[in-house]
């Protein structure tokens, strides 16, 4: 088929849409895509040259983004590659605007999306453009201080505008993700090295660069690469970041981005990577990952929720290491299911659920991806799969069979059945015969309840998903089939008029089933054909049944029409309309009735024709419910077999109107006849078929038409307008007429054709065989009679009207209009669209704009009247008369608006209709698809469907459509109407108006003007209703064209002043709450919506060679050539031009705004708006001009707080721009460590980066000193490894010089005179110490970043003015004076980086005792304050300039001088400022670790609490992780040592150790037992801050204390104790969900063993919960460690036998859990253990006296005997949802000891009750597992006995 297409085209298409052939007029489509593609390369090429990126190059991407909608990627090879480069170039512009960046990007995501097309030979991409991009969008400098607007949020938004924000910010990120991944393939071979080298200087675990660099390994990093380059691919870090990832225990945020990054590598890469060691640990975070809950009372460490891994990617990592040799990872996955089987039972429920459901929705589904790929996959040049480690037979078989028992349980579950569903699709696919019968043994029973509909709707929407597989049969399953039949006619029953899902999912059902079945009788080929194999006889016989179904079938069907009359229904007062519900079953049950009707044969067909014939014309339907449904079942008679049901329909009707209409007075009758009504409705129904077999009944039709149009009812007229509509409709479109499963239809002899070979038979895209319906000459002919004879006489009685020479009522005008409506939406794909001259000047460009026509089917004829223009020209007349007489005539206005909309944009469908055509087409397709064989093997009605969207889609093509002389007329009546007088017109005509302006190239700027004009302040005639129009008309519609916004310096610059201006307008009144809504909504959606415009146009000299070189192709040869040397100086010379031009409209604009607030009259509403206008227009590539600094620097004291706000915003911004750039230099770190690196990565502490970290003795005292001292203010360089080059700053001496007012610029200098000025000062203070909202205030990082920029850019000029204010601040204990000083602080230190040392030394001078003063006063509201500002003023500052700041914190935190509050505030202050000096300050680390140690024992909570917390910090650098060395920090293993030795006392005694409350500090030393406690309770809270926050869990130091923790916390859930026990609780509970080394497991479980010999039975009872959970959350690697199976097992089993009731309970509890997670397993010799401790003696009971005391400790006998019990009864509880083998003798043994001593009789009367609620929902399955014997002994003990016996 390529071949001959090479042919015409001139060229081998890469991939084009193939439907495009199928299409009636395919032979046409060669030559219009060649001469549109020439079209595109020319213009494209020629605006490229001109350097014209705006209107040129934008409009003609646009247009290649359509083609490619059209035709797909119709293009040589080589233009391919020439546009893609094109368009990455375009991309990557520098100073692009962020829109038209995301328009090309888009389209360049759109050309590299088949990667198959283009290896990585035929086009390399350069990968570093890219990431600049990413990182000065997604990382922006200047965009927090509002330099630089993206669409997101703005700060001041209400929480749902946020969310809107954020995905709007959101869709910038996605589109740009979206490139780098399509564009990763084709990264040069040296890119992975290069990224590294970037990368990795930011790996440092404490900071947040840490999160951007694993991100960005995630996302930049190429995987597909051939196997002889992954030496230069992923084996330069796959190493690294693994041993990373396996290292780290506390899922930190960016440990998701690495298993997304393993993930890929392991699906682009399957058989070269080998993952064998690690999977154990893969699987068991996978685990972990899902937040299961076990045990009773866990506590969930809040971050494993928030950054748990990314399910898509855990489903794609484990679908790709399945296979291979050992094919290890199956072995896990069934561990991994079978462990959490159990919560898929639809009786367990919980946030959780919703992962597990889709990790068993997505898994089946990647499994079909990946077989996909490696068994019927075209070949290309991506490395295939090596034969190895591809997917054998037997292990689909394995995969299936591991997931079939969850998948099964979860077709229940409570979140309802799609998930289980679309797994079931895809697991039938790979293996039918495993998965349909066990389904199928649960739908039939279903079927037959009626007490559950539930179980019905669950099991058909798995049935729906199978139905392909089960039809197919094939070699696996043949005996599927057989099924069909009694599945369909068992589902009759669900069409039930009173259970709606049911009624739904059992129509669904059927259709899919009949789309598949040919509902032929085939019985009679049993006698005549005697080659048929034995499932073949069976079938035939079976199809006998078929007549039956569809006949039962129609019976239901009408028994729920009759059930759903109006008369049954409704009241008499209620609305007519469908209700929503009646509506989705009326679709329903037509589409399914069609779906029978076609896939009937010719004699089924005529006997179901018949019945519903007699069933519509035996009774009188009312036409608004009922009536509705019965038409629909009879069009859906009259489409399948046209001339058989015309044949009885039409003349029936046609009698029955003219019967009834014989009468004249019917006529003018205001209620008619209900069968006249009726037999309208049928007739207009079934008149929707193939146009040629209308053509017979045209006289009756026509005599009908003409009679019922001009009924006087409106109920009667506008169903013959439905009736003229349809005729119409039929006989002028193109469209398919037959949708059977198989071409040709079934009406072949049997001996032929046999149709049961056809069951499931997908469609061949190749032999498709549409039958289209073209017009013929004769139905032309016919359409254009209808319209003269119908359409002419109505526009003339409207025009004689609209000239006032005739009088209609309003009824008569509506009546007109609803025809010519009609006949326009019938015949309007054969009236050719609005002609004229095109409007003129609106944008200039060199390169032509014209249209692409595409020809959609119909030749117009020209010598025919065109009736859209006759049509246009009477509507307009009609429209301005009833404007200037009859305005209030809203019913004909709507109708009018309605005409207009359709003669513009109406071809023969609606843009609304096909959209969610489209959205059900693929909805369908993907219910039915089959993912596993591709190729596009849909069934045949679903091919020719995509067809018929594919034709449509060419009709709706409107974008870029010229703007001519008719459109402007039409838009501007649109607009009249737009700000008419009654409200529902004006917004009817506001929604076609947007839907207009986006159709046409820059018709905006024709109209904005004249909607301003109605809010310019000097008309004085402009009422209202207009204003409020033109308000609405600015605002657009949600998704639409906002005029008030337009991304476009002209629209823009006008509408914004005119906006504000409006507030002087007379019209304009702020007492209507309407109006001032509006103007509300319109300043939100400016501020939400505005994206930074560009004012810089200049494209790369790189682009002219590439334009060029499209130029220069051929095959189709560019329409133009290059242009001429003149013309591309021209467009040089113009593209300056233009960037000037925008930079003057930028400034006249900001002018203009300040023009009018300058005027005294505005609102303050209009002033606040123009503020907020303004402080959108601060750019980072244009200082913003120097009025409007003056203005905002004199708005800091404005009297609104809202304004003043936005004015601290935009100071900080102008200060920014003012700002002086630095002078950086190189250099080499090894110069200044004088140690030189090691070649491999050594990350850490190492003596190459010791220079960077503060050391108290070789600090810099004199300026000297200061200038050659290398300040690094980063904190990660250095840390992992150095950068290629670290740049620093050039010492003080090079730097530019502080500025002096001489030298100043205007803003420079308007700055600092307000500033210096005492007044302005003592005023902007007051302001900034008022209290805003109480008690919600926070420190403003706002006001922070002004004062930053202040002493930044003027360095100390204006610390005079400011120091007594601030030492005035500081004395003050105020929340918002405390507030407003710290912010200054912050701001100060920050700024203060480049002075010189003199300056530094002066200003800490002065800080210092200020700071020791606010500390003093710190109070509950302002601590934070404080923290925030410490920490904001050391982030990324050298610790060794702060040495200052951090002694004075040093000096003594504790010092109890103001209580045990503001001792805990100055830690907190404190612990603020080292945290973000992570590694760098281990000295001060050091020193605060002595000074704390002898503080441990703290009396109060809050210190104690906040003394664990620092602690935290401490001890975060003590990390283990690969490839680094040991901190200088402190190190926990010392610290333990020396603690554990202090809480000796507490683990020598046997006593219960109470909480002493000994609160006065009391003289003399307490002994040192309270001292141990004191401490002990700081020691928790350490171990439960660090739970959450450090990296890797130091398990070893840890199992020193849990002696401790087990013998302190208490076993019962009980809220009343103290704080010592409770918190001993919660450290184990995080302890025990630690994720363990494997070699840390033999550690733990050893003193887990020591434990469970204490003395203390709560000991011995908390191992138990404890191992329950440490083993589940570590399964794998457990499992992989048989010697720790066998020594767990021991320990439960030995506490099995234990003296306490209690712990024996939770023994068996905890084996019962073992076992249903399959780490421990049911064996023999574990049965016999248990059975023989059964048969333990019990001593005879003595005959005791009855005073003496009761016998109360259990002898040995008793206590071995019951644990016997237990372990049988743990057995028998660990399988609640099936019945094993071993199960039925077990059940046996336990019932012999039913009448044991207590509490032995307990345990069994437990667990038969249990076993019996677990096993009573499926116990007809279950009964099979046992004997009758045993059956009797089990009902004997279940049913519980009676109590009067």
């Amino acid at each position: 088929m390529k071949k001959d297409q090479a042919g015409t085209l001139g060229f081998v298409p890469q991939k084009d849409i193939v439907y495009n052939k199928l299409l009636p007029y395919a032979d046409k489509l060669d030559n219009e895509s060649n001469v549109i593609l020439a079209r595109i390369k020319g213009n494209l090429a020629r605006a490229v040259q001109l350097r014209e990126l705006w209107p040129g190059v934008l409009f003609w991407t646009r247009k290649l983004s359509t083609y490619l909608r059209l035709y797909g990627r119709k293009f040589s090879k080589g233009d391919h590659v020439l546009f893609v480069k094109l368009v990455y170039e375009l991309v990557t512009i520098p100073k692009l605007d962020i829109s038209m960046m995301q328009s090309f990007a888009r389209l360049l995501i759109n050309l590299l999306k088949k990667k198959e097309l283009l290896s990585r030979d035929d086009l390399e991409l350069p990968w570093r453009p890219l990431y600049e991009l990413y990182e000065k969008i997604l990382y922006s400098k200047t965009e927090h201080l509002g330099l630089n607007w993206f669409p997101n949020y703005r700060a001041e938004a209400s929480p749902k505008q946020k969310m809107l924000n954020y995905m709007r910010k959101r869709s910038v990120e996605n589109v740009l993700k979206t490139l780098v991944k399509s564009c990763r393939l084709y990264f040069p071979e040296s890119a992975t090295q290069e990224m590294l080298d970037e990368w990795r200087p930011l790996l440092c675990p404490f900071d947040v660069t840490m999160q951007k660099a694993i991100s960005y390994f995630e996302l930049f990093l190429p995987t597909i690469m051939p196997p002889e380059q992954h030496h230069k691919g992923f084996k330069l870090w796959f190493d690294e970041l693994m041993g990373l990832w396996v290292s780290v225990q506390n899922l930190p945020s960016w440990e998701g981005n690495l298993v997304n990054l393993f993930a890929r590598l392991a699906n682009d890469n399957i058989g070269y990577v080998n993952w064998d060691l690690y999977i154990p640990k893969i699987f068991t975070r996978i685990l972990r990952s899902f937040n299961l809950p076990v045990g009773t009372s866990q506590m969930v460490v809040p971050r494993y929720l928030t950054n748990s891994y990314d399910i898509g990617h855990v489903v794609l990592w484990i679908s790709s290491m399945l296979g291979g040799p050992q094919n290890q990872a199956q072995i896990q996955l069934n561990g991994l299911f079978s462990s959490i089987a159990s919560f898929y039972h639809p009786s367990n429920n919980g946030r959780w659920l919703m992962k597990l459901m889709k990790l068993l929705q997505r898994l089946p589904a990647s499994m079909v991806r990946r077989l996909h790929r490696e068994r019927y996959k075209k070949p290309c040049w991506i490395t295939p799969v090596p034969a190895s480690h591809r997917l054998t037979d037997q292990d689909i078989t394995d995969f299936v069979e591991s997931m079939k028992q969850p998948v099964l349980l979860a077709v229940f579950s409570k979140t309802g059945s799609m998930d289980a569903a679309q797994a079931l699709q895809n697991l039938a696919l790979m293996r039918p015969e495993l998965v349909i019968p066990p389904v199928l043994e649960k739908t039939y029973p279903a079927m037959e309840t009626l007490t559950e509909p539930h179980q019905l709707t669950a099991t058909l929407s798995c049935m729906i998903g199978m139905a392909r597989s089960l039809l197919s049969g094939g070699h696996h399953y043949p005996e599927g089939p057989a099924h069909v039949l009694p599945l369909l006619m068992r589902a009759l029953p669900g069409v039930d008029p009173n259970d709606f899902s049911k009624c739904m999912i059992t129509f669904q059902f059927i259709a899919t089933f009949t789309t598949l079945v040919p509902l032929v009788d085939c019985s009679s080929a049993l006698h005549e054909q005697n080659d048929l194999t034995e499932m073949e006889r069976e079938l035939c016989s079976a199809s006998a049944e078929f007549e039956d179904f569809v006949l039962q079938f129609m019976d239901r069907c009408f028994a729920l029409i009759d059930s759903s009359t109006l008369e049954q229904t409704r009241e008499e007062t209620e609305t007519e309309k469908m209700t929503h519900l009646e509506s989705l079953v009326e679709l329903g049950l037509s589409s399914t009735f069609s779906t029978i009707l076609t896939q009937c044969s010719m004699e089924i067909f005529k006997v179901a024709l018949e019945k519903v014939f007699n069933f519509a014309t035996t009774n009188i339907f009312e036409t608004r419910v009922a009536g509705r449904m019965v038409a629909d079942m009879c069009r859906a008679a009259s489409k399948c077999h046209p001339a058989e049901s015309l044949r009885l329909f039409v003349p029936h009707c046609c009698n029955a109107i003219l019967h009834i209409t014989a009468n004249e007075d019917v006529l003018n009758e205001e209620e008619l006849d209900k069968e006249l009504l009726w037999n309208l409705q049928l007739l207009s129904e079934v008149t929707r078929v193939d146009g040629e077999k209308l053509l017979p009944y045209r006289t009756q039709l026509v005599q009908i038409l003409q009679l019922t149009l001009r009924l006087r009812c409106k109920q009667g007229y506008s169903l013959a307008c439905n009736l003229l509509h349809h005729i119409l409709r039929s006989t002028a479109l193109t469209y398919p007429t037959d949708y059977c499963s198989v071409p040709g239809g079934f009406n072949r002899p049997l001996n032929q054709y046999l149709p049961i070979k056809d069951w499931g038979r997908p469609g061949d895209l190749w032999n498709l065989q549409v039958q289209w319906h073209v017009p013929s000459a004769e139905e032309t002919a016919f359409v254009f009679y209808i319209l003269d004879l119908l359409l002419q006489p109505e526009l003339r009685r409207l025009q004689k009207y609209a000239q006032g020479e005739q009088d209609m009522s309003r009824d008569d005008v509506l009546q007109s209009l609803s025809i010519v409506q009609h006949c326009l939406l019938g015949a309007g794909c054969m009236l050719p669209s609005l002609d004229g001259p095109p409007v003129t000047g609106l944008v200039h460009s060199m390169v032509s704009m014209e249209e692409t026509k595409l020809y959609i089917g119909v030749n117009y004829d020209e010598s025919r009247e065109n009736y859209r223009e006759a049509i246009c020209k009477v509507m307009r007349q009609l429209l301005h008369y009833i404007l200037e007489h009859s305005e209030d005539d809203t019913k004909s206005l709507f109708a009018i608006i309605k005409i207009i909309n359709d003669l513009m944009h109406f071809k023969g469908s609606h843009k609304h209709e096909f959209d969610s055509r489209w959205k059900s087409f693929t909805l369908v397709k993907k219910s039915m698809e089959n993912r596993l064989h591709g190729k596009k093997q849909h069934i045949r009605a679903l091919l020719i469907d995509r067809v018929l969207l594919q034709h449509e889609m060419r009709t709706l093509l409107v974008e870029g459509c010229e703007y001519k002389t008719v459109h402007q007329d039409l838009l501007r009546d649109l607009l009249r109407l737009s700000t008419s007088t009654y409200s529902q017109v004006r917004s009817k005509a506001q929604s076609v108006l947007f839907t207009a302006l986006g159709t046409y190239n820059f018709c905006c700027r024709d109209i904005t003007p004249r909607v301003l004009e109605l809010l310019d302040p000097t008309r004085t005639d402009v009422t209202q209703q207009q204003f409020k129009g033109a308000l609405y008309c600015l605002l657009g519609n949600h998704g639409g064209v906002c005029m008030a916004n337009l991304h476009d310096w002209d629209c823009i610059a006008l509408t914004w002043p005119a906006m504000v201006r409006s507030g002087l307008s007379p019209a304009m009144s702020l007492e209507k709450p309407s109006i001032v809504r509006l103007f509300d909504d319109l300043a939100d959606k400016v501020h939400r919506q505005y994206e930074t415009i560009g004012i810089d146009f200049t494209m790369m000299q790189g682009m002219l060679e590439l334009g060029r070189e499209i130029s220069e192709t051929r095959s189709p040869t560019p329409y133009m050539g290059s242009p001429s040397e003149q013309e591309i100086e021209n467009g040089l010379a113009l593209q300056q031009a233009k960037n000037l031009e925008a930079v003057q409209k930028y400034e006249k604009l900001v002018n203009d705004l300040l023009e009018c607030l300058d005027d005294r009259d505005l609102p303050w509403k209009f002033e606040h708006i123009a503020i907020g206008f303004l402080s959108l227009l601060l750019r980072d590539d244009h200082p913003l001009p120097a009025p409007a600094v003056c203005f905002f620097v004199q708005s800091l004291n404005h009297d609104a707080l809202i304004v003043r706000k936005v004015a601290i915003s935009a100071v900080a911004g102008i200060l920014k721009q003012l700002k002086k750039p630095r002078v950086k230099v190189a250099i080499t770190p090894s110069d200044i460590s004088g140690v030189v690196e090691r070649e491999d990565l050594v990350a850490g502490d190492r003596p190459g980066n010791s220079w960077l970290q503060y050391h108290a003795d070789s600090l810099p005292h004199t300026q000297q000193d200061w200038d050659i001292f290398r300040f690094v203010e980063k904190t990660h360089w250095g840390y992992y490894c150095w950068p290629k080059k670290l740049m620093l700053y050039a010492p003080y001496e090079e730097q530019p010089k502080d500025l002096i007012p001489e030298e100043m610029n205007e803003s420079e200098k308007i700055i600092h005179d307000h500033f210096s000025d005492p007044k302005f000062i003592n005023q902007l203070i007051e302001f900034l110490s008022l209290e805003d909202r109480k008690g919600k205030d926070k420190f403003n990082p706002r006001r922070f970043c002004l004062f930053k920029g202040l002493f930044r850019n003027y360095s100390d000029a204006f610390l005079p003015v400011l120091k007594p204010h601030m030492d005035r601040l500081a004395g003050d204990s105020h929340e918002s004076t405390q507030r407003c000083v710290a912010e200054i602080i912050a701001g100060l230190v920050r700024g203060s980086k480049h002075w010189s040392f003199k300056q530094v030394e002066a200003l800490w001078a002065f800080l210092i005792p200020l700071m020791r003063t606010a500390l003093s006063n710190i109070t509950v509201e302002t601590y934070t304050d404080w923290g925030t500002c410490v920490a904001t003023a050391c982030e990324s500052r050298d610790p060794r300039k702060l040495s200052w700041l951090l002694e004075m914190l040093m000096e003594c935190p504790l010092s109890g001088e103001g209580g045990s509050f503001v001792d805990a505030c100055h830690l907190y202050v404190l612990q603020g400022g080292l945290a973000q000096q992570e590694w760098r300050v281990p000295e001060l680390l050091h020193r605060l670790l002595i000074y704390l140690e002898p503080k441990l024992t703290q009396v109060y909570k809050n210190v104690r609490e906040r003394i664990g917390s620092v602690l935290t910090y401490i001890f975060m650098l003590d990390v283990t992780l690969p490839n680094t060395l040991p901190t200088k920090s402190p190190h926990i293993a010392e610290f333990t040592e020396r603690i554990v030795s202090c809480l000796k006392p507490l683990l020598e005694g046997e006593e219960e150790i109470q909480n002493h409350v000994v609160e006065e500090n009391g003289v003399g030393e307490q002994d040192e037992r309270t001292q141990a406690i004191k401490l002990l309770k700081t020691v928790l809270k350490w171990l439960m801050a660090s739970a959450g926050r450090s990296f890797t869990t130091p398990v070893v130091q840890q199992l020193q204390l849990l002696p401790l923790l087990f013998k302190i916390a208490p076993v019962e859930n009980d809220d009343s104790y103290d704080e010592l026990k409770r918190d001993a609780k919660t450290c184990l509970s995080l302890m025990s969900q630690g994720l363990l080394y494997p070699e840390q497991i033999p550690l733990v479980l050893k003193v887990l063993n020591e434990i469970a010999g204490s003395s203390s039975w709560h000991a011995r009872f908390s191992v138990l919960t404890y191992l329950q959970i440490m083993v589940f959350y570590n399964l794998f690697t457990m499992l992989s460690n048989e010697q720790a199976v066998q020594d767990v097992r021991a320990l439960v089993i030995r506490l099995l036998e234990d003296e306490q009731l209690e712990v024996r309970e939770m023994a068996a509890t905890t084996l019962s859990g073992f076992l249903q997670c399959n780490f421990l397993t049911m064996d023999v010799s574990m049965q016999t253990h248990f059975e023989a401790l059964c048969k333990t003696r019990l001593p005879k009971k003595r005959k005791r006296d009855l005073g003496s005391v009761v016998d109360t400790i259990p002898s040995v006998d008793l206590v071995r005997r019951h644990a016997g019990v237990l372990g049988l009864s743990a057995c028998i509880l660990s399988s609640p949802y099936d019945v094993p083998t071993w199960m039925p003798q077990l059940l046996m043994d336990l019932s012999a000891h039913l009448n044991d001593t207590q509490p032995i009789e307990m345990t069994v009367k437990k667990t038969l009750s249990n076993f019996r609620r677990t096993h009573h929902d499926n116990w007809l399955e279950h009964k099979q597992q046992f004997t009758d014997d045993q059956l009797v002994v089990l009902t004997d003990l279940l049913v519980s006995p009676c109590y009067y016996a």
